[in-house]
């Protein structure tokens, strides 16, 4: 497949819909709002734009915030790519889908009605286009969807990989479970590919509004980033996260059951600071480069907003797939239902409806990306759509719904207030309060005086979960 795919009818579908509808005049056009759709994946919530004293500096982020409004405790609808990107591109809950897991075939998921976000709005007159990862990229992107785009720059991710694995550890996980200062020239990099395309696109003259879709592969594993976001973070200064033997002793059989798979995560990293002592140091302190080289991709992008003449006519949302353990917990990786695994940032931008600098602290889950868009867009949301629109609340204010999400069939968590509440399908719960304990050390769930806050927080579970949807195996290749 080329890196650029084009529909060479594009031209002729273009000026038919000019010569068919009216509804294309230009002054509808010029008042249509475009839309710049960012995906960030594996960043979590340790970066300077939930709190200046966090380690990872993220000022792009930061900067892009100051232009809309930030949800500061906003949440993916799975700990996984593909269930929590499928979620967001079709607006149906993993639960109503049957998408768990990684390799789940969304396509063969039974709800219909809905429809791929950039499809709907390629239909509804806009041109779309794409670089980067914004389906999940299983078996060398077979869930990519062209057909939702005009215009799209696949990726390449991380190519071309060094010959060794840079973290001198062979045995530890494949090459993926490396990281170090990687590659030399920032160019070569996946993203900066991914950027340039859509600055480029950006800096086009538009005769339509457009839907750009923009995936932001880092910091997602291997943790490479060229040296210079390295040195930003010297290895000796690198603050580890905090945790606590035993964490997981209080959590019900089932959630350690599902969580067996990727214990080898951390079980390999015990084994490798044995070794190579200061392994997990160095692990962490990758990660922040990481998430610092993706910020710097964002800011580049906003550059390009900014340079287009566009800005003002531009709705921008910004959010992450999923959060990501570094051994809070005693865990590395995703794949779990507590608030390292699933908070995300998330900035909505609508010129003319939010408010510069706003930051909204309720929670709120990030199905609600699907309709607001395209109510923003005046475009009709399918009755089939998961989630609410948060333009009425944008406008108003209130009181949002909790926050919902869903890792696997039959495992839950609810966001609401201060507590953070998880139920497993074998009917095991944890329960932590955040105003006293935002590391999630003490599983309240057992105690008796809770009980009333247990009954309240069950209300908002699923009543059911779908079946399961064939898994996509893997090609021989």
């Amino acid at each position: 497949m080329p890196p650029l795919i084009k529909n060479i009818g594009v031209l002729v579908g273009l000026l038919a819909s000019f010569l068919i509808s009216p509804a294309l005049s230009a002054q509808t056009i010029s008042s249509k709002p475009n839309v710049l759709f960012v995906v960030v994946d594996d960043m979590n919530d340790w970066t300077t734009l939930f709190n200046r004293n966090n380690p990872i500096r993220t000022p792009h982020l930061e900067r892009l915030a100051q232009r809309g409004v930030f949800f500061d405790r906003a949440y993916a609808a799975s700990p996984a790519c593909n269930p929590s990107r499928a979620a967001i591109l079709n607006g149906v809950r993993p639960h109503r889908s049957g998408v768990y897991n990684n390799a789940s075939d969304w396509r063969s998921s039974p709800i219909k009605g809905t429809g791929i976000l950039p499809k709907i709005f390629k239909d509804n007159g806009y041109f779309v286009a794409g670089a980067g990862k914004i389906f999940h990229h299983h078996d060398n992107w077979r869930f990519h969807d062209n057909s939702a785009f005009h215009e799209f720059l696949m990726m390449r991710i991380n190519e071309p990989y060094p010959e060794q694995k840079l973290n001198g550890l062979p045995e530890y996980g494949s090459r993926n479970t490396d990281w170090g200062p990687w590659p030399e020239n920032i160019e070569d990099t996946a993203d900066y590919k991914t950027v340039d395309f859509a600055a480029r696109f950006l800096a086009r003259k538009h005769t339509q509004p457009f839907f750009l879709a923009v995936g932001i592969y880092k910091p997602h594993s291997p943790f490479f980033a060229p040296a210079p976001f390295f040195d930003a973070y010297p290895l000796a200064d690198t603050k580890l996260p905090s945790r606590l033997d035993g964490d997981l002793d209080d959590v019900p059989e089932d959630g350690r059951r599902m969580l067996a798979p990727t214990d080898w995560f951390w079980e390999g990293m015990a084994e490798a600071e044995e070794r190579k002592p200061g392994s997990w140091r160095e692990f962490v302190r990758a990660y922040q480069a990481s998430s610092s080289f993706a910020d710097e991709m964002i800011g580049r992008l906003l550059d390009g907003l900014d340079a287009s003449g566009q800005r003002d006519n531009t709705i921008i949302v910004l959010w992450s797939d999923h959060g990501f353990h570094l051994g809070e917990k005693n865990r590395i990786e995703k794949f779990g239902l507590w608030e390292k695994t699933t908070r995300v940032p998330y900035i909505l931008v609508v010129p003319g409806l939010t408010k510069a600098g706003s930051r909204i602290s309720q929670p709120v889950d990030l199905m609600t990306i699907y309709p607001t868009l395209l109510e923003l867009a005046g475009i009709p949301i399918p009755e089939q759509s998961d989630g609410f629109s948060l333009r009425a609340f944008l406008q108003n204010g209130g009181e949002l719904p909790p926050a919902l999400m869903s890792y696997q069939q039959g495992n839950h968590a609810v966001r609401k207030d201060h507590w953070r509440y998880i139920r497993y399908a074998d009917g095991g719960e944890e329960l932590y309060d955040h105003r006293v304990d935002p590391s999630e050390l003490r599983n309240l769930a057992a105690q008796r005086r809770y009980s009333a806050v247990l009954r309240a927080l069950r209300q908002h579970l699923p009543e059911t979960s779908a079946v399961a949807v064939p898994e996509l195996e893997v090609t021989e290749r």
